[in-house]
């Protein structure tokens, strides 16, 4: 079997393909192994005559072009379950991150710049005792809730639907499903953890900062076009909330130069999966829907379309 990539990915991750043709042209390949950050157009795709399979390095499958696949029949995967707990693990430490000003004191100290050390200077805010709303209560969201209940954080969550009783039971730990604009008016933290449709693109605008609590934060590791940066930036600027930090942008790689400006903005550059041990569970996981798909297994598959 001939397999392209759009990425270079860590050999180790691919043990299990031996044996097939790893980083074969396009025009060739039979699977396409493409990464989150690289777009599957329509005219790649009328370039790969053989092609039957797209596996996405990644939980997103937006850069694909899914029409162009429906059109030709090609199944597309993806990378869900070793996302999960990286992603997770970035959002609690984004939002502790921007509550405490830690990246904002490293600059300052850096450059010279940050106040006296002091009883009342360089005061920051707390996680404990605190409410966070999440947004998107699947794996990645369910992750960060258990991170923020082994920190004294109580956590309301608002989905298509609320989760069911057995899979709270499950969790073992305590949440409350509330309306979009009761979370937003009393989270502390407002984290993002929802896939993206066109149907929630701006999900975070004007009204819904405006909704917010002057002393709440808000946090975004699922995509970029889930908030109007715009809008952010106005509400930021404004003091209408206390901060965000973000590992994803609107017009990603680009970010919104006033984002940049700002000290009670936290950045990173969409990392979110970006560890090692991540990367290798996600090569992992390439190689489980390549071989199952290749056996016509299709339970084993992260069927997408």
């Amino acid at each position: 079997m001939k397999i392209a990539f759009t990425t270079i990915l860590p050999q180790e991750g691919f043990q299990r393909l031996k044996g097939h043709t790893l980083y074969a042209p396009l025009e060739e390949a039979e699977v396409l192994v493409s990464t989150f950050d690289y777009r599957v157009t329509r005219e790649m795709i009328e370039c790969a005559p053989c092609l039957r399979l797209i596996t996405n390095f990644g939980v997103g499958f937006n850069n694909i072009d899914l029409d162009a696949c429906r059109e030709r029949g090609i199944r597309v995967t993806n990378t869900p379950q070793p996302v999960i707990e990286p992603t997770a693990e970035l959002a609690f430490a984004l939002m502790h991150d921007v509550a405490r000003r830690t990246a904002e004191f490293d600059r300052k100290l850096r450059a010279g710049i940050a106040e006296s050390f002091g009883v009342m200077n360089n005061l920051s805010h707390s996680l404990y005792g605190k409410t966070l709303g999440i947004i998107g209560m699947g794996r990645i969201g369910q992750a960060l809730a258990r991170r923020a209940v082994a920190s004294g954080m109580r956590v309301v969550y608002h989905n298509r639907k609320p989760l069911g009783d057995e899979v709270i039971r499950q969790l073992g730990y305590e949440l409350k499903y509330v309306s979009q604009q009761e979370l937003l008016q009393t989270a502390d933290f407002v984290s993002l953890n929802l896939p993206y449709t066109p149907e929630v693109k701006h999900l975070i605008g004007e009204k819904e900062l405006k909704m917010m609590k002057p002393t709440a934060y808000i946090i975004n590791t699922a995509r970029g076009a889930h908030v109007c940066e715009q809008a952010l930036v106005e509400a930021l600027k404004k003091g209408e909330i206390a901060g965000a930090a973000m590992d994803v942008y609107e017009h990603e790689p680009q970010i919104t130069p006033e984002l940049l400006k700002l000290d009670n903005v936290v950045l990173s550059p969409h990392t979110g999966t970006g560890t090692w041990e991540g990367r290798i569970a996600m090569c992992e996981n390439v190689c489980d829907n390549i071989l199952a798909w290749e056996k016509q297994d299709f339970n084993k598959m992260n069927i997408v379309l």
